[in-house]
C-alpha cells in the first residue's frame, strides 16, 4: 500500500475507473437489440470492488444505479464463498435484491492471479420477460406471479460454462427470446470490456495499489458528501404527495410521505407514513426507494462528487416493509417506476423547504409507460415498450425544461422513424401542448402529446400514467401543472381513458396520451411580461391564459404587451386573491378566474 496518497495518481486512477463504467454503457448502447435499450437507453452500468461496494457509475440512470448496491448485496449473500474466475451472475427477483422483473442484473467478478478484485455490473430493462401482458410491466397485475419470469440470484456462467438449463427456461418463457438473448449478450459484452480494461489498469498500478485506490475513491466520495451535508441547515422537514390510484382501486389515492432529518454530515430519509402496499403493480422495492432518495439528495449537493457507495454511507433510508415503497410478497411491482419517480418529486417537496433557492417544483409525474404487444398474421410476436416523460418543474432561477426526461430517468426519446420501421405503429402526433405548464415567476416545463395509431389486426395496449387527480405541485406561489390525459380514438369517439389500464386494440385504433404539465415556481404576477409574450408567440401559452394566469394582456393585432392594461389587471388580481403569505407548496390554482 502507498504510505501517502499521491493526489495526481489518485485523480488519474479515479477518472480511469469511471471511464471503464462509461465505456460499458457505450458498449450496451452499440450492441443491444431492443428499442427500450438502444432508443430509450433504459439501462445502467457500474463497477464494484471485491466486496460488492459500488466504486463507479456509468453515464446512465440514477434509478438503476442507486439500486446496484442492494443487488450486489444479494449476490454476496448467496455466493460470497462460491465464486471462481469465469463466473457470471444473473438476477431480477424484486424480493432478493432486484427492482422489477424486466430489470435483469448481470454481474461478473474480475480476477487477477486467482484473487477477486472487482465486479463489472450491468442492469438492463428487457422488453419482455413473460407474464400476462406483453412488455411485462402492466400496472393492473395484482401479484408478482403474473408479471413474468422471476430469476433468483443464479450463475449464468459457472467457471466459463454457460448454464444452458437457465437459458432454456428463459427462452421458453419470454415472447422475444432472440431480442432478450441479444440484450443479455450486450450486457455480457459490457462486462467483457470492463474485464479487459480493468486488467490493463491492474497491470499499470499493480493489484495492491488498485485495491487501495478503489477504496480511496469510495472514501473520497464519502468525505465530500459529508462535508457538503455539513454546509446544509440542520433540522427536520416533511412532505406529503399522492398517487392517484393503483389501477385496481380507481379513485383511491395512495399517500407518499417523507421526513428528512439532517444532522451534521448525515441525513436520514424516513418514508414512515407512506401508504401500505397496494393491489396494483406500482409497489416499489426498497432498493428503488433508496435510489429515489439518493437522487433527491444528490441533486442539491455540489457537482464533482463521485456517485458511489461513499455517497450512500452518508444518507440513511428507512421505509417500513409492507408499504408501497417497500413491498413484500406477493406484491406486484412491474409498474413500480411510477412510484419511484413520484418519490423523487416528493423528496424535492421536502428539500424545497430546506433549500428554497435550490429545488425545483414537481415535474410531469415521472415517465408514462406505454406497451403494445401482439402477433402478426404469421403469429410472430411483437412488443413495443416506450417510456415517455418531458417536463421539469420550474426552478427558483429559471423556467422548467421542456421535452426533457425526468432527472430520475435520464432516458432518451424513441426515434419516430425507428419505431414505425420496427413495429406496427404509426405516430400521428408528437408535439408540445399549450396551456398545460404551471404558471409562476418561472413557469413549469411544457408537456407534449403523442398519438399512436395501431396498424396490426389486434393487440393489447397497456398504459401506466398518473397526475390526473393530484397534479404536479408548484412552489412558493407557483401554480400546479395541468393534469395528464388519455383518449381513445380522439377524432371519432374521443373516449376518455383512465390513467392506468390494459385493453384490447385493433387496426385503426388511436391512443392519445398527453403528459401532465410541470409545476411553476414563484408568484406568476412577477413573471417578466416579455417572457409571457414569448411563450404566446411560440404557441406554448394562449393569450387568454396569459391574461388569466399572469395578468398579462396581449395585443394580438400587433403581438405586443399592452403595458397599461397589464398593470391594471395585475393590481385587480392581487386584490382579489388576498394572499397574506406566499404558500410554500401550491396544489391548486393560485389565480382566480378572470
Amino acid at each position: 500500500m502507498p504510505e501517502k496518497r499521491d493526489p495526481i495518481v489518485f485523480e488519474l486512477f479515479k477518472n480511469a475507473i469511471f471511464s471503464i463504467a462509461d465505456e460499458m454503457a457505450l458498449t450496451v448502447f452499440r450492441t443491444t437489440y431492443s428499442g427500450v435499450l438502444k432508443d430509450n437507453m433504459d439501462y445502467s452500468t457500474g463497477f464494484a470492488d471485491a466486496d460488492g461496494k459500488l466504486v463507479a457509475q456509468g453515464l446512465t440512470l440514477p434509478g438503476h444505479l442507486g439500486s446496484v448496491p442492494t443487488a450486489m448485496q444479494a449476490i454476496m449473500r448467496h455466493y460470497q464463498d462460491d465464486m471462481q474466475p469465469g463466473d457470471v451472475f444473473i438476477m431480477n427477483d424484486p424480493f432478493d435484491g432486484g427492482m422489477h422483473l424486466p430489470d435483469i442484473f448481470v454481474f461478473k467478478p474480475l480476477y487477477h492471479e486467482g484473487r477477486r478484485l472487482a465486479f463489472a455490473c450491468t442492469v438492463c430493462h428487457h422488453s419482455d420477460v413473460g407474464g400476462r401482458v406483453a412488455g411485462s410491466n402492466a400496472s393492473d397485475s395484482t401479484e408478482i406471479y403474473a408479471e413474468g419470469l422471476r430469476i433468483a440470484p443464479l450463475k449464468l456462467y459457472d467457471r466459463g460454462t454457460l448454464n444452458q438449463t437457465l437459458m432454456t427456461i428463459i427462452e421458453k418463457n419470454v415472447r422475444l427470446p432472440v431480442q432478450v438473448f441479444g440484450d443479455l449478450r450486450a450486457q455480457l459484452a459490457a462486462c467483457h470490456i470492463a474485464e479487459k480494461q480493468f486488467a490493463d489498469l491492474v497491470e499499470k498500478y499493480g493489484p495492491a495499489q488498485t485495491v487501495y485506490y478503489m477504496n480511496e475513491t469510495i472514501d473520497y466520495a464519502e468525505r465530500l458528501t459529508r462535508a457538503a451535508l455539513e454546509k446544509l441547515p440542520d433540522g427536520e422537514w416533511s412532505f406529503e404527495d399522492w398517487i392517484d390510484d393503483d389501477g385496481i382501486d380507481y379513485g383511491k389515492p395512495i399517500r407518499l410521505f417523507v421526513t428528512l432529518r439532517k444532522t451534521g454530515g448525515h441525513m436520514l430519509i424516513d418514508w414512515t407514513g407512506t401508504s401500505p402496499q397496494v393491489k396494483g403493480a406500482i409497489n416499489s422495492t426498497l432498493s428503488f426507494t433508496k435510489a429515489a432518495s439518493y437522487t433527491g439528495v444528490r441533486s442539491v449537493l455540489p457537482q464533482g462528487i463521485p456517485n458511489n457507495e461513499g455517497v450512500f454511507r452518508a444518507i440513511e433510508v428507512i421505509c417500513p416493509p409492507g408499504t408501497v415503497g417497500n413491498g413484500v410478497l406477493p406484491a406486484a411491482c412491474a409498474a413500480r417506476g411510477l412510484t419511484g419517480f413520484r418519490m423523487t418529486d416528493c423528496m424535492f417537496g421536502a428539500l424545497a423547504m430546506m433549500l428554497p433557492d435550490k429545488v425545483k417544483a414537481a415535474g410531469d409525474g415521472g415517465n408514462t409507460g406505454i406497451s403494445i404487444g401482439g402477433y402478426d398474421a404469421d403469429r410472430k410476436p411483437f412488443v413495443y415498450v416506450d417510456f415517455t416523460c418531458g417536463a421539469w418543474g420550474a426552478r427558483p432561477w429559471a423556467d422548467g425544461l421542456d421535452g426533457n426526461s425526468h432527472m430520475f430517468a435520464n432516458m432518451a426519446s424513441h426515434s419516430i422513424e425507428v419505431t414505425e420501421a420496427e413495429h406496427p405503429i404509426q405516430l400521428l402526433a408528437y408535439e408540445f401542448v399549450p396551456d398545460k405548464a404551471g404558471a409562476g415567476k418561472y413557469r413549469g416545463g411544457v408537456p407534449f402529446r403523442r398519438d399512436y395509431l395501431f396498424l396490426e389486426a389486434e393487440g393489447v395496449l397497456q398504459v401506466r400514467s398518473d397526475r390526473r387527480d393530484h397534479r404536479p405541485f408548484g412552489l412558493y406561489g407557483g401554480s400546479p401543472g395541468r393534469p395528464s390525459e388519455n383518449y381513445f380514438n380522439p377524432e371519432t369517439e374521443n373516449r376518455v381513458l383512465p390513467g392506468k389500464f390494459t385493453m384490447n386494440v385493433k387496426r385503426g385504433d388511436v391512443l392519445r396520451h398527453v403528459l401532465a404539465g410541470a409545476g411553476g415556481w414563484g408568484d406568476p404576477l412577477e413573471r417578466d411580461s416579455a417572457a409571457v409574450l414569448k411563450d404566446v408567440r411560440n404557441e406554448l401559452l394562449s393569450p387568454m391564459k396569459a391574461q388569466l394566469d399572469y395578468g398579462v394582456v396581449i395585443d394580438t393585432a400587433r403581438w405586443m404587451v399592452d403595458v397599461a392594461a397589464t398593470e391594471k389587471h395585475r393590481v385587480r388580481i392581487r386584490a382579489a386573491r388576498a394572499w397574506r403569505d406566499v404558500p410554500k407548496v401550491q396544489r391548486h390554482e393560485p389565480l382566480p378566474q378572470a
